[in-house]
């Protein structure tokens, strides 16, 4: 499979042709308009076309990269941990992560930016509040699917639900979601702490390797899906090729004040 890395400025109204692919990407021209504050029941119709909307090839390209990455690491899977679990250092330092990564703790704070929005009639927050309880519920309900399908084994032997790992899911779909709505400046601390979660899973002897890295491909997955509409600074398209597919960052370009 061939991975290709192009980058395109776009213009307002302009249709950028790609060589060697044979496609175009078309971004869109303008801000965005302020979305509405998103009800409970408006959730429940958006988390269905969420669902809706998880059979894509995008999708299906991070599945791929996810699989991938978990199967380069299984072989390692056993010293790893065992590593990990005999260090007390890394018991010490990551021991947090445990109740970090909470899907609970991760709800409560994405309910308090939804909140705040709605109660200071910021609509723009209260729409990245109900995105990342969006994201979340995708997260979660995705990864229990996968833990009941492949029941596999904790290494500490508590339970055949190891795989994927939901600490490094939910908190990667929460960093994609910031991406997507505040760009990479602001969302590297979010990706740093869902990489300090999944990797506190280790230590923790609760998760193999393989079963963080592919989770964190899940939360991915779930965090690109709620923001599919969300007009990210640097957005990433996913196109076919001869002989595999190119990611494509097409860097947007503000419209000129009239």
């Amino acid at each position: 499979m061939l991975a290709v890395l192009i980058a395109a400025p776009l213009n307002a109204q302009t249709i950028v042709p790609i060589s060697d692919i044979g496609q175009v990407v078309r971004q869109p021209a303008g801000p965005v308009p302020t979305p509405p504050h998103t009800g409970i029941k408006a959730m429940f119709k958006e988390l269905g076309s969420d669902v809706k909307k998880l059979p894509s090839r995008e999708n299906l390209f991070w599945v791929g990269i996810g699989s991938g990455l978990a199967l380069a690491v299984h072989p390692a899977d056993h010293n790893v941990t065992d590593s990990l679990v005999a260090s007390r250092t890394a018991d010490r330092v990551f021991k947090p992560g445990s109740i970090l990564g909470q899907s609970y703790t991760l709800l409560a704070i994405a309910s308090t930016v939804y909140a705040t929005g709605r109660l200071r009639d910021e609509p723009k927050v209260s729409h990245v509040g109900m995105d990342l309880i969006r994201a979340l519920a995708i997260s979660e309900g995705l990864t229990q699917t996968l833990k009941y399908t492949a029941r596999r084994e904790r290494p500490d032997q508590t339970g055949p639900n190891s795989f994927p790992s939901g600490h490094a899911a939910d908190t990667f779909a929460f960093a994609t979601a910031l991406e997507r709505h505040l760009g990479w400046r602001f969302a590297i601390p979010a990706y740093v702490f869902a990489s300090y979660v999944a990797a506190s899973r280790l230590p923790a002897n609760r998760h193999f390797l393989s079963d963080v890295v592919f989770g964190a491909a899940v939360g991915v997955v779930a965090g690109r899906t709620v923001t599919s509409e969300e007009s990210a600074k640097y957005p990433i398209a996913v196109t076919s090729v001869p002989g595999g597919v190119a990611v494509v960052f097409v860097p947007r370009r503000s419209r000129p004040a009239s």
